[in-house]
């Protein structure tokens, strides 16, 4: 089942406002727990952790940022 233009905002609202940080919480915990490694090394990590978080959720993001598609020409600016 599709989701539609109003779901995809208001998902992509709830994850980068809740689900962000707290990934971000989660991916500095996980990393806090090693040694700390070269600065080159943790730089890959944290590049690393940052796409990956998107991986799962790119089907919420897609098209968000665009107008809505059911809209009139109208309301269109």
């Amino acid at each position: 089942m599709a989701m539609t233009y109003k779901a995809r905002r208001r998902w992509s609202l709830v994850v980068l406002l809740i689900g962000l940080p707290l990934y971000i919480a989660a991916a500095l915990f996980v990393v806090s727990l090693f040694d700390r490694p070269s600065l080159l090394v943790e730089f890959f990590v944290y590049v690393g952790l940052g796409m990956l978080w998107i991986v799962p959720l790119k089907k919420v993001f897609l098209g968000v940022g665009q107008a809505e598609p059911d809209a009139g020409k109208d309301t269109q600016k």
